[in-house]
């Protein structure tokens, strides 16, 4: 069908008009007629089935009954208040319908002994059935209406409930679309395609998603537009990968010298695991084309992502580069930067690291040696973005925990490329993202589709893996005597409590009486106790740190603070507090802290006796796995994707049908689908392909990808 049709402003549909207009503008974002179109239903009734009275339970379902109504009454309850009662029979009983409001013109519109269709939801008072305010229809109408068995139920809002827009007007709104536009669509998709997966056409879908005449073509029509949703999605993010492989040079690292070779043959610190060894060989293969590197390194927490990064940095040092690696935060560029100085003690190569509180006179010093090329690696916070910094060939970006960074940051570091080619242009320098929270695979496919994805999914030998249990507060004597024993053999404890902004003054109340109950239960000198919390002093966190890492004391009480990058061996037992109010994926995080040396170690979840459903499911799967990524996958069908990538990201997967928990065998048919294709006709220029061209070439134009699917 002609597109112009579907882009005809909402109100010129018949019975909407300019205030219903301005409101489906304003609430549902529903501007033309595709919007309105690609308004799906959330859930559906099924009105395949009548029910007789004696078949009904008292369940509170919804049910559709035919009879006839015999007689109507107005019962008087209460002070002055009145209901209006009818009694409504089939051959097999009777229920009684009620309503509250609205009697003088409900009694008018009634017509005794004549087939009605009733729906509602049953409710059971003594031995009689009630239906109260049900929808009704007389029987002749019923079987003449458009509406179909299963009976779409549309996302709405308050103010359109208040002003009389319900569910009933959307689907009258629907029903008037599809009589004026002939259900005539476009294919979008190739015909080899629909063959191929058995996909129902694009008109049958469109109108069976909104008047299913089935639940099987309901199920078919969901499939198809899931599919053509996440299929468009992928064809988008691989393109955009392409393009860059074939557009965006890279430096062709060719070497891999001296630097690198005396650094695997002499100074490992251990054998690589095979999951380092084939992510090394994905990264020196990336490197090693004209093509600029982007990829995404995934590992958990403790799987050795630190000495991958070195061992990139020294593929670049060898063709003559520089590198640099950006963390988030002070905490974790300082630890980069102990781990990659401590790794390359025994080479002979120049590490710096640059932050907030790098002294003036350092930083002079630093950028001259960034410039004349005699410092190497860098090291630093955002404090690398300042235009300042200039490297003389910076050949290797390495950012850690790429979502604390927006876009404009990461382009900054783009331009620093420094390298310029014979035409004036600046070649970028190779992009290695790393990540120490878990992505759900289907997540990764939808957010970084445009990266390469490599993952180190095993511990380096010797690590045992953590034993997780959980413990009611009631239990905490024994806990403490554990705790007493691990003590005696020399090792160290971490007690977390939470912190949550909106209780601030809450929780840090809980951090200290928690720091003076343990205080007196653990007395000096035979005890001693470090405490960190947001309410100190930088210069007096990291004193406190700084004795229990040296191990003068035994006990670090801290807040979440302790998070991310705090590297402490002989540390074997985490216990965290109030383990309900804690995310999953900060759970698992805060048990990476432990376990980082070859003793057993523990992490016990201390929790009240009150936990909702949620808390539960999330304490048993930190109990029965140590895997990141299973936990990330838990995480996701808990929270949503929004929640998991935080603001800024979950814009970009505004998805309108498909979700990304329930549908990942989709989604990943859909990937699959958009790499063959596009390996067969890059650039969209066969025949069968036009239709899904402009679909494409609309939709990078824009943000919401349904509006031009049609």
């Amino acid at each position: 069908m002609s597109n112009n049709l579907l882009q005809t402003p909402i109100e010129y549909l018949k019975s909407v008009g300019p205030q219903r207009g301005e409101l489906l503008r304003k609430e549902l974002g529903i501007h033309r007629y595709d919007d309105l179109i690609h308004f799906f239903p959330n859930r559906y009734i099924d009105r395949t089935r009548y029910y007789k009275i004696n078949e009904l339970q008292k369940n509170d379902s919804e049910v559709q009954i035919i009879g006839k109504i015999i007689n109507i009454k107005t019962v008087e309850f209460g002070k002055a208040k009145k209901r209006l009662v009818a009694t409504f029979v089939d051959e097999t009983g009777q229920i009684e319908l009620v309503w509250f409001q609205g009697h003088k013109w409900i009694r008018d519109s009634l017509k005794l002994n004549v087939l009605y269709v009733i729906f509602g939801k049953v409710t059971s008072f003594g031995n009689t059935y009630n239906m109260a305010h049900p929808e009704m229809e007389l029987f002749s109408e019923h079987e003449k209406s458009l509406r179909s068995a299963m009976q779409p139920v549309y996302p709405s809002t308050e103010t359109l409930t208040n002003r009389g827009i319900s569910n009933r007007v959307i689907n009258k709104m629907m029903q008037q679309l599809f009589l004026e536009t002939q259900t005539k669509f476009v294919e979008t998709l190739p015909n080899y395609l629909l063959e191929e997966l058995k996909l129902i056409p694009k008109n049958a879908a469109l109108f069976n998603i909104h008047f299913p005449k089935s639940q099987d073509l309901l199920s078919k029509a969901q499939f198809r537009l899931k599919f053509e949703e996440l299929f468009f999605i992928q064809l988008q993010l691989i393109t955009k990968n392409l393009v860059r492989k074939h557009k965006i040079k890279g430096h062709a690292f060719t070497i891999v010298g001296e630097n690198f070779n005396n650094f695997f043959q002499n100074h490992l610190p251990f054998e690589l695991t095979n999951a380092q060894k084939k992510v090394l060989k994905e990264i020196r293969n990336d490197m090693g084309t004209n093509a600029q590197m982007n990829r995404l390194l995934q590992g958990d927490v403790g799987s050795g992502k630190t000495i991958v990064a070195l061992m990139a940095m020294l593929i670049a040092l060898d063709n003559g580069f520089q590198s640099c690696l950006m963390a988030p935060t002070e905490i974790l560029a300082n630890q980069h930067y102990n781990g990659l100085t401590e790794l390359a003690k025994e080479l002979n190569i120049n590490i710096k690291i640059l932050t907030g509180s790098t002294k003036t006179a350092d930083r002079k010093i630093i950028h001259e040696a960034l410039e004349n090329g005699s410092l190497h690696i860098l090291i630093g916070t955002h404090a690398l973005l300042e235009d300042k910094v200039k490297f003389h060939n910076l050949g290797l970006a390495i950012i850690d925990e790429q979502h604390r960074f927006g876009v404009e940051q990461r382009s900054k570091l783009w331009q620093k490329g420094g390298s310029t080619e014979e035409n004036g242009g600046t070649i970028p320098p190779h992009i290695l993202v790393m990540t120490a929270t878990p992505i759900p695979r289907t997540l990764a496919m939808s957010l970084y589709g445009d990266l390469d994805i490599s993952v180190i999914d095993e511990l380096p030998p010797g690590r045992k893996p953590i034993q997780t249990v959980h413990r009611y507060d009631g239990n905490r004597l024994k806990v403490w005597k554990f705790i007493k024993d691990e003590i005696a053999k020399g090792r160290q404890i971490y007690i977390v409590y939470p912190l949550i902004k909106e209780s601030e003054t809450m929780d840090y109340k809980d951090l200290m009486d928690g720091y003076e109950s343990i205080s007196r239960d653990f007395p000096l000198p035979q005890y001693s106790i470090s405490i960190v919390h947001g309410k100190m002093k930088p210069a007096d966190k990291d004193a406190e740190m700084k004795r229990f890492a040296e191990g003068k004391t035994n006990i670090m009480v801290a807040t979440t603070v302790i998070e991310v990058g705090v590297n402490i061996p002989n540390a074997s037992v985490m216990i965290i507090e109030s383990a309900e109010r804690f995310g999953l994926s900060q759970l698992h995080q805060l048990r990476g802290r432990v376990g980082r040396g070859a003793e057993q170690s523990y992490c016990i979840l201390m929790t009240s006796f009150k936990l909702s459903s949620d808390s539960k499911i999330r304490l048993e799967t930190m109990c029965q796995t140590n895997d990141g990524f299973e936990i990330a996958e838990v995480d996701l069908k808990l929270r949503g994707p929004g929640d998991i990538m935080g603001k800024q990201q979950s814009g970009v997967l505004n998805l309108q049908i498909a979700d990304l928990v329930r549908d990942k065998d989709i989604l990943l048919v859909a990937r699959n689908e958009a790499l063959k294709l596009l390996k067969k006709d890059p650039s969209l220029l066969l025949p069968e392909h036009q239709n899904l061209k402009t679909v494409f070439i609309e939709l990078t134009k824009k943000k919401n990808i349904w509006n031009y699917i049609s």
